[in-house]
């Protein structure tokens, strides 16, 4: 059945609109006036745009009329332009004979589009009250008051932290006083109290991280994973996994000085080596050094002397977000050190961490040339040849064979955030040297001074810390199999290294005792979880199972995994024993596991877990079904994924950009064709091209119906014709499309 008219019409312009984004518009748009809607010259959803708001048809006041495009197809058509233009600054720093690369893609057309700050009003709406607002949903008064915001930035009439005009209101505040009505002391306390930035802000922030990110995900080294998209924790253990096996030296350093309070000159400093243009750099100078309030001395003293009322429980509204379940924010408790620092400078906000990936970028690139600096490769050594390329088994990355005296010197480096790992593969002068250097560079570029015992030299033997994981390596002797000469496969013993990355088991203490779950060090002793005291057993239950399913998650390529697992699963179910013991007053715990059996999947209440109508009535659903704790027992725990970490390894939306780049270049087709013809094969295309165009030409030979009238009758003319298609059809055909007769 053939789709309807409606959806065909569609899909094919979904397709018209996808395929449409890597080529530019062939007509270019007029030079914009001020204020006028106008879309990238880059961008494939660019399209003649009403030139100012009085121009155009309906009410020219109306900012519907600007909602022209899609904003998710603006932004894509930003990614791919981004991409495309740092692809191509690759090829002309590899060939430096080319020509000289394009400079930076100007971002005011895009600061312009209205399309753009309804999206960036959708997230900030969505992180604001914890809902989705459709875009149909937007009342005609915000996309006025978005109209107002957008002009006033481009007129340079914003101000980051201003809460005497604003432009925009808050959902949560929709019926808020106008500031122009306030007294003197209401006008006083609004200006010197402390509190959350204006809700206008936060929209030319998430606008400004729309248009900024694009840029700088292009452009940023693939040793950095914090603070960026598909670049979680687990992928930088999986990139030491697979990486880090052959150095025998590593350094830890901690640059989170830079994340507590930067320099601005060395934030826009760092940030107009790719981004020229000036609104989007104001806008960011301001959001560092406008002074942000805060609470002084004096008003937390003054608190101190007024009496506290009685004041009522607090009810929450029902737009207001509520809360995060007691699960979440127990297991924020166990972010590692390197994850727990998150930049927030100035007003800044959601941008800060992109700003701080922008400024420590410099030492991700510096690093890269020492890399290529200090690499110096030995033919004795299995780790790497002249070409530099790794050799050994790359299934099992963690494996290095055992070498000669001589070996290859490499480094390698990984950030995640403030804090960097380097590993040396050599001797330890090289270590020193490149620490030398090192200290050298981030004194000079960012100002911070850095010594010996903040940058440690450590062996791998003692065991390295890094994102709550250890790493440290041991002597094994595999049976390494391979196929020789004549298809033969031998079998020998091999000695060789291998890379271990454990859960920290001594962290995992120390963060279950700051959330006061347990206490002592040698012999860790459960505590009750009394913020768990008024709920029911189910719904507690419910919520450490949430709590042991993330760490069973984040502990997922630990060596360890099933030991460190059991064993918060022992903390967590001796700590909720104990609770149900003082709340039910069953004295101990031994008491309690009779009740409620190993994993506390029975009833407390007056026991009814022992009575035998118990399973019966809960089969009947007159009672509610308790779950138990998981992983009481470490045979539950899931195996660690040892699944190793592609060689060159990207996140799936850069990758799927990357293909679409090389599909849509047309040096890529050509050679596709080229390589289709050199081997003898057709694409589908030309094969029904083919035949079409051969139904076409033989069709003329055929007798029209007059003629078969003079000739004879029906039956007579099909023999005929069936005669004649067997004699011209077949053979004519066949010499004029030998390829095709091969192929059928």
């Amino acid at each position: 059945m053939p789709p309807p008219r409606r959806a065909l019409l569609t899909s094919l312009l979904r397709l018209r609109a996808f395929s449409s984004i890597a080529s530019p518009h062939p007509h270019p748009p007029a030079p914009p006036r001020r204020h006028q809607f106008v879309a990238d010259p880059t961008a494939s959803t660019s399209r003649s745009v009403v030139g100012a708001i009085g121009g155009g048809s309906g009410n020219p006041l109306d900012p519907t009329q600007l909602l022209r495009d899609d904003p998710v197809a603006i932004t894509a058509s930003l990614w791919v332009s981004s991409f495309r233009a740092a692809a191509a600054a690759a090829a002309s720093a590899a060939a430096p004979a080319s020509s000289t690369p394009a400079p930076p893609q100007s971002l005011t057309p895009f600061l312009s589009r209205l399309e753009l700050w309804v999206l960036a009003y959708q997230k900030a709406y969505a992180d604001e009250t914890g809902s989705y607002l459709p875009r149909s949903s937007i009342p005609a008064s915000t996309l006025a008051s978005l109209h107002s915001l957008r002009n006033a930035v481009l007129d340079a009439r914003f101000r980051f932290g201003n809460r005497l005009t604003p432009f925009l209101q808050s959902p949560r505040a929709a019926n808020a006083p106008d500031p122009a009505t306030l007294s003197k002391r209401k006008l006083r306390a609004l200006l010197t109290t402390p509190g959350p930035p204006p809700f206008q802000d936060r929209v030319v922030q998430e606008l400004l991280l729309l248009l900024l990110e694009p840029v700088y995900e292009a452009r940023f080294s693939p040793k950095s994973f914090a603070f960026r998209p598909g670049r979680s924790p687990h992928a930088a253990i999986r990139t030491i996994r697979r990486s880090f096996a052959p150095y025998l030296w590593y350094i830890k350093g901690d640059l989170s000085p830079l994340l507590h309070s930067p320099d601005p000159a060395l934030v826009v400093g760092a940030l107009i080596r790719d981004v020229r243009d000036k609104k989007v750099v104001d806008l960011i100078r301001s959001a560092l050094l406008n002074p942000v309030v805060t609470a002084s001395d004096d008003a937390g003293v003054k608190k101190k002397k007024t009496k506290r009322k009685y004041q009522k429980k607090k009810v929450l509204p029902e737009g207001e977000p509520k809360p995060d379940p007691y699960w979440l924010q127990t297991f924020f408790g166990f972010a590692p050190e390197e994850a727990q620092m998150q930049p927030d400078w100035g007003h800044c906000g959601v941008l800060s961490p992109l700003l701080a990936n922008v400024c420590l970028d410099e030492l991700d690139k510096w690093m890269e040339e020492k890399i290529k600096e200090f690499y110096k490769p030995s033919k004795s050594d299995v780790v790497g040849g002249d070409d530099g390329i790794e050799q050994g088994n790359t299934s099992w990355p963690e494996f290095v064979p055992t070498s000669g005296p001589d070996k290859t010197r490499k480094v390698d480096y990984i950030r995640y955030g403030g804090h960097f790992l380097i590993g040396v593969r050599g001797p330890r002068a090289d270590a020193a040297v490149l620490r030398k250097q090192l200290v050298e560079f981030c004194d000079q570029r960012f100002r911070i001074k850095l010594d010996n015992e903040n940058l440690p030299i450590e062996h791998i033997t003692k065991g390295i810390m890094f994102l709550d994981h250890v790493l440290c390596r041991r002597v094994v002797y595999p049976t390494l199999r391979y196929t020789a000469t004549g298809g033969k496969i031998i079998s020998e013993k091999g000695v060789g290294t291998l890379l271990s990355v454990t859960a920290s088991l001594k962290q995992c203490i120390k963060q279950f005792r700051k959330l006061e779950f347990l206490k002592g060090d040698r012999e860790p002793d459960p505590q009750p979880c009394f913020r768990m005291f008024h709920a029911t057993q189910a719904h507690t239950n419910s919520q450490m199972n949430k709590l042991l399913l993330t760490m069973a998650e984040w502990y997922r390529y630990a060596d360890n995994r099933k030991k460190v697992v059991n064993f918060c699963s022992y903390i967590i179910r001796g700590s909720l024993a104990k609770l149900y013991a003082a709340k039910y007053k069953l004295r101990s715990r031994a008491k309690v596991y009779k009740i409620a059996s190993r994993n506390l999947s029975r009833p407390l209440k007056d026991k009814k877990g022992q009575s035998p109508e118990y399973h019966n009535l809960l089969r009947m659903g007159l009672v509610d079904s308790i779950d138990g704790l998981q992983y009481t027992r470490m045979s539950m725990v899931p195996d660690p994924d040892y699944t190793p970490l592609p060689s060159g390894w990207r996140p799936d939306h850069e990758k799927i950009l990357l293909e679409y780049i090389k599909l849509t270049d047309q040096q890529t087709l050509e050679e596709q064709r080229a390589c289709i013809r050199e081997e003898g094969l057709i694409t589908p295309q030309d094969y029904i091209s083919m035949l079409v165009w051969g139904y076409k030409k033989n069709a003329v030979l055929l007798p029209s119906s007059k003629a078969s009238d003079a000739h004879g009758s029906t039956e007579d003319l099909g023999s005929d014709t069936d005669e004649l298609g067997e004699k011209e059809l077949g053979n004519e055909g066949c010499q004029r499309f030998p390829k095709f007769a091969e192929m059928s």
